[in-house]
């Protein structure tokens, strides 16, 4: 648990900025996530938060279900997707560029294998692609674990290297779908009331979905104990299982981690069934069109800061609002008390 001694300092300090109570909503309250957590271990409160080689990990895994006609893309793009990515090419680089983000591709286990000797992509695979999650278990439970220490070893790697904040990316067809199911499965929740249409497929599309996802989320309670472990091997991903394990991570190291779109807010979910505290560590960037994102958000009491309409992942919402995690630092940092300014209310 975050040792809170110091968060009445921290208000105390924000407070007493010139400007009414509250009037920076939503910055005030990352101001004090960020200055907390970077006050942990330390005899007093921080009054510089610093943001210092802000990273995106961008994980890449392809699923098996991808092979029922779930989404509007074959497999093969994944790895197309994970070129244009090396290449420069996707939304997700020029947030990154634009906003002086280190970005990182993960190949967690994609259909088709990359060979290349590019500098920021990592290869971590469990596999190439999960199996079919409408007909049997995505993965071993041995791949499980291997998923969540490999993702926990990544992020503990960036941190080491000198970054203080963690962003999370995926890309991975039909991730949406592994998604979905783990949300219906671990909140109980039927899954019509956690697919959406993803990149966009057709009504027909949806429904074949929705009917799949049932199956699979049968299966699980079915088939023995309910709990997260079981419902990643059931229903899960490898890009998602190594999301899991870079939260708890980032969770040990008390490092934020700014919270991307619905894939990326499922491994969080799943993070804080198995660590609760790991809630402690994760800003939301933003609200997607996908309807299970509103379901997992609400578990997870998390307030996003945008609203963009976004529905790419990638990890381009969380990209797209780091300038928000930037402005919160600054005027924590820089921005003078009333005593300082000598003005009087």
């Amino acid at each position: 648990m975050l040792d809170t001694r110091h968060a009445s300092v921290i208000q105390e300090r924000i407070d007493n900025k010139t400007k009414p109570l509250g009037a920076l909503g939503q910055l005030e309250t990352t101001a004090h996530q960020l200055a907390l957590l970077q006050s942990q271990g330390q005899k007093e409160a921080v009054s510089q938060i610093s943001l210092t080689q802000p990273t995106m990990l961008l994980f890449a895994g392809d699923h098996g279900i991808a092979k029922e006609g779930v989404s509007i893309a074959p497999s093969e793009v994944t790895q197309q997707m994970v070129l244009n990515f090396l290449a420069g090419g996707a939304a997700i680089n020029q947030f990154c560029r634009i906003n002086n983000i280190d970005l990182k591709v993960i190949d967690c286990g994609i259909l088709l294998p990359v060979e290349t000797d590019h500098p920021d992509f990592i290869v971590q695979r469990l596999g190439a692609g999960t199996h079919n999650l409408a007909q049997k278990a995505a993965m071993s439970q041995q791949q499980v674990a291997e998923g969540l220490e490999l993702g926990s070893a990544i992020a503990k790697q960036t941190i080491a290297a000198g970054c203080n904040l963690l962003m999370f990316g995926e890309m991975g067809i039909a991730n949406t779908s592994s998604s979905s199911a783990l949300l219906s499965a671990l909140s109980t929740t039927d899954a019509a009331y956690c697919v959406g249409k993803g990149t966009g497929i057709s009504d027909a599309q949806l429904g074949n979905k929705i009917s799949l996802i049932r199956q699979g989320v049968a299966r699980y309670n079915e088939s023995g104990e309910p709990g997260p472990l079981r419902a990643l091997a059931e229903l899960g991903g490898f890009e998602i299982v190594q999301m899991v394990g870079a939260f708890l991570a980032a969770s040990d190291q008390r490092v934020p981690v700014l919270v991307d779109g619905f894939i990326v807010s499922i491994a969080a979910y799943i993070a804080t069934l198995l660590k609760p505290e790991a809630r402690d560590v994760m800003i939301f960037a933003h609200r997607s069109e996908e309807q299970g994102h509103q379901k997992v958000l609400a578990l997870l009491e998390a307030q996003p800061m945008l609203d963009l309409g976004l529905r790419l992942g990638e990890g381009t919402g969380a990209a797209l609002a780091y300038p928000l995690l930037r402005a919160s630092a600054e005027f924590y940092n820089n921005m003078a008390s009333f005593a300082d300014a000598g003005v009087t209310v």
